[in-house]
């Protein structure tokens, strides 16, 4: 188990983390997200035992996590931290570099072993091709089966997938979190893209201004949004009044629609009048305004601009969002 208990962070005299209290299990996939600076990273490298914690305290399982004051070799030996930086070894192959943590005498095992992992990237044909040669994206499947290599129980990913190529990402994600979730590796992923996070995370952290604003299941913190700002990071989301939905309401409070929530009608609902449209393949995202409030709402036709239509909410989303 990893604990965090009221731990804080200053660089060069400026508050990174505030008081971060967190509890996470054996085997948990947890993702960190927020926008830019929040403290994604620097909470990932706490962890790890990069820094010296201006305050708390943080453990895993009984061992202290400890920083560079106490270790000349920072990091704990548990845990493997995948930064953006990749930290490979240029002149030498993709397979050396994967194999290096392995154990020599073992060769058949070890063989096996890289095998499966060039397998898990799908860097079979790059094998024996020199780091140094390989495009960004190629580099950082490289370093996601280095530090798998090393059968880390806790692995610390910051923005994994951030350069590879989009027609890889969504198998690859499958394949590296699916292997954590298999050896019961604790996952803690820091990422902007809600797509390292809706299918596979059990549970999400939401850091703002350096604190944790929000820590619960994927489902609930995605069903659920208690902020704009939660919900704004996993796709087109809006604040819309109750009194729109229901004229009848005397009531100032507003609920959070996502943009594919709204039903689009010719008919009934509240007027909006679409200003522009963005092919998005199977669908369209409108911009449209209602009372001079910019809506986002996704529709399956291809809308004409400036000629109004409907907008409806299910009312089971209503219930839910109602404060």
């Amino acid at each position: 188990m990893l604990k965090l208990n009221n731990v804080s962070f200053r660089y060069d005299q400026k508050s990174v983390l505030k008081n971060i209290n967190l509890t996470i299990q054996k085997g948990e996939h947890v993702s960190i997200i927020g926008e830019s600076g929040c403290g994604k990273s620097t909470l990932l490298k706490s962890i790890y035992g990069l820094f010296d914690l201006d305050e708390g305290e943080i453990f895993w399982n009984n061992t202290q996590v400890l920083g560079p004051a106490y270790n000349l070799v920072p990091g704990m030996p548990q845990m493997k931290y995948l930064s953006q930086n990749f930290d490979l070894m240029p002149h030498i192959s993709v397979k050396e570099n994967i194999s290096q943590y392995l154990s020599v005498f073992f060769p058949e095992a070890l063989e096996e072993r890289t095998q499966e992992l060039l397998d898990l990237i799908k860097m079979t044909a790059f094998a024996n091709t020199k780091v140094k040669l390989l495009s960004g994206g190629q580099q950082q499947r490289v370093a996601l089966a280095r530090v798998l290599a090393q059968k880390p129980e806790v692995l610390l990913l910051d923005e994994p997938f951030g350069h590879i190529d989009n027609f890889l990402k969504n198998s690859l994600r499958r394949n590296i979190f699916n292997f954590a979730k298999k050896n019961n590796i604790t996952c803690i992923t820091a990422t902007h893209d809600y797509n390292d996070v809706l299918p596979f995370a059990d549970r999400i952290i939401v850091l703002k201004d350096n604190n944790i604003i929000a820590d619960n299941t994927t489902q609930e913190l995605y069903q659920n949004p208690k902020e704009i700002y939660i919900a704004s990071l996993f796709g087109e989301a809006n604040l819309i009044p109750i009194s729109v939905l229901k004229p009848y309401a005397n009531t100032e409070e507003k609920i959070i629609v996502y943009a594919h929530e709204f039903k689009v009608s010719k008919s009934s609902g509240f007027k909006i009048i679409p200003k522009k449209k963005y092919p998005m393949g199977s669908f369209f995202l409108i911009e449209g305004v209602y009372n001079e409030q910019i809506v986002y709402f996704n529709s399956n036709e291809d809308l004409t601009l400036e000629e109004e239509v409907f907008l409806n909410i299910p009312i089971d989303i209503i219930n839910k969002r109602l404060p």
